[in-house]
């Protein structure tokens, strides 16, 4: 079977306790034949790495699991999951939440969209509560979500809504092999960094700002899932990273070399 043209990334850390997977396989067996999920077990010191490994057995050819040696960080186990994607062929590469807060039957609505428009680049799903929508977030992280989308949003240049949503789907394309060539050195803040570098690989090629590039999708449903990771600290420590994202990012895209190559 030849590799999924869609591969959906999905960072696992110790996920044991709450991982369905029976939703991952579900959907993995009833998806359209060029969309795929993989895996990554990042470093887990629980059962998440038998667990997926069973999960991959389940639907062959559909679902893979990825084995890290150590924990390598939400970051750096969506960039060790989209290499391999993208070493593999894909066309598009995306990375949802283990916790599948955003359910996955979203997927084909992201991929339509970069169907549908071929000048754009990528869809970041965006949790706006309004009428018709089931978004079930509570009110503290709500207020402290739209403080730190409003301070990236500064830092980038950027009117995005959400930066944090963990459902995201990009083009494979230059600017794309450019923003993940260096590992990612903000833990918390990534989402922020991956924009930061599109928008510094596409300029340096001579193309559009990010801006021009990608979509917000407001999402039909998002729910809160008890056993997050992420505590409330962690968007404070997440505010501090910001500091430096965007000149962190102008460093490892130059670095990447990747730049020079793109056309």
């Amino acid at each position: 079977m030849s590799p999924p043209g869609c591969v959906i990334v999905i960072p696992c850390y110790n996920e044991a306790a709450r991982l369905d997977a029976d939703r991952f396989a579900a959907f993995a067996a009833a998806a359209p034949p060029d969309t795929g999920l993989l895996l990554v077990n990042d470093g887990s010191t629980d059962r998440t790495a038998e667990m997926l490994a069973a999960l991959a057995e389940r639907v062959p050819g559909r679902l893979r699991a990825m084995q890290l040696p150590a924990n390598l960080g939400k970051a750096n186990a969506v960039r060790a999951g989209a290499l391999a994607a993208i070493a593999d062929g894909a066309a598009f590469v995306g990375y949802w939440d283990a916790d599948l807060s955003a359910p996955l039957r979203l997927v084909p609505r992201f991929r339509s969209l970069l169907d549908a428009r071929p000048d754009l680049i990528g869809v970041l799903g965006s949790r706006v509560k309004m009428l018709g929508t089931r978004i079930d977030r509570s009110a503290s992280r709500h207020y402290l979500g739209r403080v730190f989308a409003t301070v990236a949003s500064a830092v980038l240049g950027l009117g995005v809504y959400d930066t944090q949503c963990g459902a995201k789907l990009f083009r494979v394309c230059p600017a794309l092999r450019a923003a993940f060539a260096a590992p990612f050195r903000s833990r918390w803040a990534f989402d922020v960094e991956l924009l930061a570098r599109l928008d510094l690989a596409s300029r340096a090629a001579g193309g559009p700002p990010v801006g021009d590039l990608l979509v917000e999708l407001p999402l039909e449903e998002w729910r809160h899932v008890a056993g997050s990771k992420l505590r409330p600290t962690a968007m404070v420590r997440a505010a501090l990273e910001l500091l430096a994202v965007r000149r962190n990012a102008a460093a490892d895209v130059r670095k990447s070399q990747v730049v020079n190559t793109l056309s």
